[in-house]
C-alpha cells in the first residue's frame, strides 16, 4: 500500500479554515461564500506538487470532474430547481402546505417531515433526489407554523440520509456490497437493526422539539386538492421505485399541466417558471451555485488523491488495527476519514472498500458488518459536512423558494446522523470478538 502524504489533505484543511474560520470570525456564514473558498482550495492543489506540469495536474481535475457520479449528481441538481420552480408556480408547494397542516395537529407536523423523507429516500435511493422534493414543503412548514426554518429542513435533511443509507437501489449500497462481497438483504438486515434506535430517538426528538415549541398557524389554511396532484407524482414515483430523472421530470410536466389547466402559470411563462421560477431567483437557475460547487469539489477531490492525501488516510488506519473491535473501529474512521475528504460518499465507499475488505478478512469480521459499517459512517459524515451536497442542496432548495439559511445553520437539527454515528459506536462496543481457531 501506498504510504500517501499528509500534505494531500492540505486543500481541505484551507477549505475548512476559510469557510468556517470566516464565518465564526465574522459571525456570518455568508462572509466567505463557499465557491471562493474552494477555487482557493482548488489554487492551493495547484500549487502543489511541483514535479507535475501545470498542464498534467488541470488534466487530473477535468477527469475528476467529468466523473460519472459527479455529473449525474449535476444532472439531478437541474431537474430538481426545474421541479422546484414549476411546482412553486403551479402553487402545489402553498397547497401541499396547507393540507398537510389542515388534516394533523402542527405539533408532529416536523417529525411528520422526517418520516416522510425517510420513506421516499428508501423508494428514490437517494438523498439529494429527496431533498430535492421536500426542501420546499419544509419551508412551507416553517412559514405556516413559525417553527424555526432550519429545523424544518433538518427533518428532511435527516430523513434523506436515512433512505440513502439503508435503500437497496442507493449507489451505497450497491457500492457498500459489491466491495465486500455480501447479499444486499444481509446488509440491509445489519444495517438496519444498528441505526432503528437512531431513527426513533429521532423523532421523539422532533415531537419534543415541535411540542415545546411556541408556534401559531399563520393565515388561512386554503389548498386547492388538483395543485397537490405534482407532489403525489413524484411520491408515488418514488415508493414504486422509479428512477430519479423520470420522477423529476414527470413532476415537472404535472406541475406545469396543473399550473396551466388551473391558471396559476400562463402559457407564456412556461419555459420561464421552469428556467426561473416566478420570482426570477427559483427553478433552473437557482441550481446554478450548487452544480458549479459540485463539479469544483470534484476537481480539488482529483488532486487531493494524486497528491497522495487519501492514501496517507488509509494506510494510517490500517497500521493502527490490532483486534476485532479495532478492526471495526478502523473501518469505520477509515470510511469517515475519506469521506470527510471527498464530500461523497459513494466515492469514499468504493476508495475505502477493498482496505476495509482486507481488513476485515483479517480480523474475522463478517462482510454484512463491513459493508453496514461502510455506508453508516459514509452517510453519518455526508449529512453533516456543511460543504457535502446535502447540506449545500437543502441551502440552495430554500433559496429556490425565496428563503436565505447557510448549512451551518441546519447542523444543530441534524439529530438522526449524529445519532446513527453513536448506534454504529455502540454496535461496535456491544459486538462479539470471533473466537481463536
Amino acid at each position: 500500500m501506498k504510504q500517501g502524504k499528509l500534505s494531500g489533505l492540505l486543500p481541505i484543511g484551507v477549505f475548512l479554515i476559510l469557510f468556517i474560520g470566516s464565518g465564526i470570525l465574522f459571525e456570518d456564514f455568508y462572509a466567505m461564500p463557499a465557491i471562493v473558498a474552494f477555487l482557493l482550495a482548488l489554487a492551493v492543489a495547484l500549487i502543489q506538487n511541483p514535479k507535475k506540469s501545470l498542464s498534467e495536474k488541470l488534466r487530473v481535475v477535468t477527469k475528476s470532474m467529468g466523473d460519472e457520479n459527479v455529473m449525474t449528481m449535476c444532472l439531478i441538481f437541474i431537474l430538481a430547481g426545474a421541479f422546484s420552480g414549476a411546482v412553486q408556480a403551479a402553487g402545489g408547494v402553498e397547497s401541499t402546505v396547507n393540507f398537510g397542516l389542515s388534516i394533523m395537529p402542527p405539533k408532529i407536523a416536523v417529525a411528520g417531515l422526517f418520516i416522510i423523507a425517510c420513506f421516499i429516500s428508501i423508494a428514490m435511493g437517494t438523498s439529494v433526489g429527496t431533498i430535492a422534493a421536500l426542501t420546499p414543503i419544509a419551508v412551507g412548514v416553517g412559514e405556516k407554523t413559525g417553527f424555526t426554518m432550519a429545523m424544518c429542513i433538518g427533518a428532511v435533511v435527516c430523513g434523506a440520509m436515512f433512505g440513502d443509507n439503508l435503500s437497496m437501489i442507493s449507489d451505497t449500497t450497491i457500492a457498500a456490497t459489491k466491495t465486500q462481497g455480501c447479499e444486499m438483504k444481509d446488509k440491509f438486515r445489519e444495517n438496519f437493526k444498528i441505526v432503528l434506535p437512531a431513527a426513533i430517538i429521532t423523532i421523539l426528538l422532533f415531537l419534543l422539539l415541535a411540542g415545546n415549541s411556541e408556534y401559531k398557524i399563520i393565515g388561512e389554511l386554503e389548498y386547492n386538492l388538483f395543485r397537490i396532484l405534482p407532489y403525489l407524482v413524484v411520491l408515488i414515483g418514488a415508493l414504486v421505485g422509479g428512477n430519479v430523472f423520470v420522477v423529476l421530470l414527470l413532476g415537472t410536466f404535472c406541475s406545469i399541466l396543473v399550473g396551466v389547466v388551473s391558471g396559476t402559470i400562463p402559457i407564456a411563462s412556461i419555459f420561464t417558471v421552469i428556467a426561473s421560477g416566478t420570482d426570477g431567483k427559483g427553478g433552473i437557475m437557482s441550481m446554478y451555485d450548487i452544480t458549479v460547487i459540485s463539479i469544483v469539489v470534484a476537481g480539488i477531490i482529483g488532486l487531493v488523491k494524486e497528491n497522495g492525501g487519501i492514501d496517507y488516510i488509509l494506510s494510517l488506519i490500517k497500521k493502527r488495527v490490532k483486534t476485532n473491535k479495532g478492526a471495526q473501529f478502523g473501518i469505520a474512521a477509515l470510511s469517515s476519514l475519506v469521506d470527510i475528504s471527498t464530500a461523497n460518499n459513494t466515492i469514499a465507499i468504493v476508495m475505502a472498500g477493498p482496505i476495509a475488505k482486507d481488513i476485515s478478512e483479517e480480523f474475522q469480521i463478517e462482510p454484512r458488518r463491513t459493508a453496514a459499517l461502510l455506508d453508516i459512517f459514509t452517510s453519518v459524515w455526508q449529512g453533516i459536512i456543511p460543504y457535502g451536497a446535502q447540506l449545500l442542496y437543502a441551502s440552495a432548495g430554500a433559496a429556490a423558494v425565496g428563503v436565505t439559511i447557510a448549512p451551518m445553520e441546519i447542523i444543530p437539527y441534524l439529530f438522526y446522523p449524529i445519532l446513527m454515528a453513536v448506534s454504529g459506536i455502540i454496535a461496535i462496543l456491544c459486538s462479539k470478538s470471533p473466537r481463536v481457531k
